[in-house]
C-alpha cells in the first residue's frame, strides 16, 4: 500500500520550512492515502519533501510533524531514540534537584502529543493526540528501556483529547500500580502528591524552581497563597521564613493535602490557616473588611482554553491582580502568574499593568520568571511559552 500523503497549498510551507510542527487544516491542498492516525509523507505543492508527521482529519491541526528527514522513519526505534534523548537532556543538574520532573515535553522535545513526568520510580503519560495513541505500545516499550521505573500510570483524563476524537482515560499502561499517594522530594522538602486525582498529572510540576524564586521574598511577611492546591508555594514559603501563610482554595481536599505538606515539612498549625472559598469573592471580602497582607501569590489554574475564552480570561487575571494590589500593604510583594499558552508574556504584563492603573497602586517588575528547563520551549515552536510569571514590589 502506498504511503500516506499530505499536500500543503501553495503559499502556506514557510512555517513548515521553519519546522514548526503544525500543521492546519486550511494549510492543506490535498490528502491521499492517509489513514487517521498514522504516519504521513508531507509534501510541497510542487511535490517536494517536507517532512512526516502523523495525520488526523478530526483534528483542526490535521498533522503534526514528527521528522524534517526524508530517510527517517517512525517505528520503534524512533520513539526510543526521541525519548532517550529527552532524558538525557535534563542531565544530572535537574535531577539533583528533585525526584519529579517532566521526562517528555510534547512538541518541545519533538514529540508532539506525548507528556511525561516522572514522580520518583513511577511515570504519568498523558496522551493527548491519535497519533500517540497509535503508538503507545512502542512508546511504553521505551520508557521502561530508558527510565526503569517501578510503574507507569497513563492520565489521559484531560477534555483536549476530545478534539482528536478521543475519550478520557486512566489506566496503568505497565509494572506496578501507583498506591494513591506519592511523596516526592523537592530541594529540601518533602511532597505528598495524588498521582490518580491531582491536577496536571498529579502536581504542578512546572513551578517548581519559582516556588522557590518567590520564597525567597517571604522573609518575615505574612502570605496569602491564593489559588493554593496542595501547599508547595506554603511550605517553600515558610521554610523561607514567612510569619504566617493563609492557604485559600475552592478544594477542601486540596487544602487538606497542603495542610499535610506543611506539617509533614515540620511547620505547626499556628503558622499557617485555610480558607476554603471562591478567590474572586475571598479577595473582595478581604477588602470590604481592610484585611492586608505583606505577599500575595497568585497561580490559578488556565483560565483561556481557547481563542472565544481568551477575552474573558484576561478580565479574569485583570480582577484578581487588581484586588490583590489592593490588599498588598505599601513595599509589599506580589507574585502572580498566568498558566494560559494564549495569553502571551507582553499580553500577561500588560493586563497586571492596567489592574495596577484601575487599582491607583504603582508597582515595580523585580523579577520575571518562567518554565523550568525540564519544560523547555522549542524555538521554532513558540507556542511551547505557557508558563510566565511576574515578581511586583508595591511601591
Amino acid at each position: 500500500m502506498s504511503e500516506g500523503t499530505v499536500w500543503i497549498k501553495r503559499g502556506r510551507e514557510k512555517p513548515l520550512r521553519q519546522r514548526h510542527p503544525w500543521v492546519f487544516s486550511g494549510a492543506i491542498d490535498h490528502v491521499k492515502y492517509a489513514t487517521p492516525g498514522e504516519t504521513v509523507v508531507v509534501r510541497g505543492y510542487d511535490n517536494a519533501f517536507l517532512g512526516r508527521g502523523y495525520f488526523n482529519p478530526q483534528s483542526q491541526i490535521q498533522v503534526r510533524m514528527l521528522t524534517w528527514a526524508e530517510g527517517e522513519r517512525v517505528d520503534g526505534a524512533f520513539w526510543r531514540q526521541r525519548i532517550s534523548a529527552a532524558w538525557e537532556r535534563r542531565g544530572d543538574a535537574i535531577r539533583a534537584t528533585s525526584d519529579a520532573w517532566r521526562v517528555v515535553h510534547a512538541e518541545n522535545d519533538r514529540l508532539p502529543g506525548l507528556v511525561v513526568d516522572r514522580y520518583g520510580p513511577w511515570l504519568v503519560v498523558q496522551v493527548l493526540t491519535l497519533g500517540v495513541e497509535r503508538a503507545l505500545p512502542e512508546v511504553v516499550a521505551a520508557l521502561v528501556e530508558v527510565a526503569r521505573p517501578r510503574g507507569i500510570l497513563e492520565r489521559s483524563d484531560v477534555a483536549i483529547r476530545h478534539h482528536e476524537g478521543l475519550s478520557e482515560r486512566v489506566q496503568v499502561l505497565w509494572g506496578e500500580s501507583p498506591p494513591a499517594e506519592v511523596t516526592i522530594n523537592e530541594s529540601s522538602y518533602q511532597l505528598t502528591v495524588d498521582l490518580w486525582h491531582g491536577q496536571k498529572t498529579g502536581f504542578y510540576l512546572d513551578q517548581r524552581l519559582n516556588r522557590g524564586r518567590v520564597a525567597a521574598w517571604a522573609v518575615g511577611r505574612t502570605v496569602l497563597n491564593a489559588f493554593s492546591y496542595s501547599g508547595g508555594f506554603a511550605v517553600h514559603a515558610l521554610g523561607a521564613g514567612a510569619a504566617h501563610v493563609t492557604n485559600a482554595d475552592m478544594s477542601a481536599d486540596a487544602l487538606a493535602l497542603a495542610e499535610r505538606n506543611l506539617q509533614q515539612n515540620g511547620f505547626s498549625p499556628e503558622q499557617f490557616d485555610d480558607e476554603q472559598a471562591n478567590v474572586f469573592q475571598l479577595l473582595r471580602d478581604y477588602r470590604q473588611l481592610g484585611r492586608h497582607f505583606d505577599m500575595i501569590i497568585l497561580d490559578p489554574p488556565k483560565f483561556a482554553t481557547g481563542k472565544k475564552t481568551l477575552k474573558r480570561a484576561t478580565r479574569g487575571y485583570k480582577d484578581i491582580n487588581l484586588l490583590a494590589l489592593q490588599l498588598l500593604r505599601p513595599k509589599g510583594i506580589l507574585a502572580t502568574f498566568s498558566c494560559s499558552g494564549l495569553v502571551s508574556p507582553d499580553l500577561f504584563q500588560k493586563v497586571v499593568f492596567g489592574a495596577s492603573v484601575d487599582a491607583g497602586v504603582e508597582a515595580q517588575i523585580v523579577e520575571g520568571l518562567g518554565q523550568p528547563p525540564d519544560h523547555p520551549v522549542l524555538l521554532s515552536f513558540p507556542e511551547g511559552r505557557y508558563l510566565k510569571g511576574l515578581i511586583l514590589q508595591r511601591l
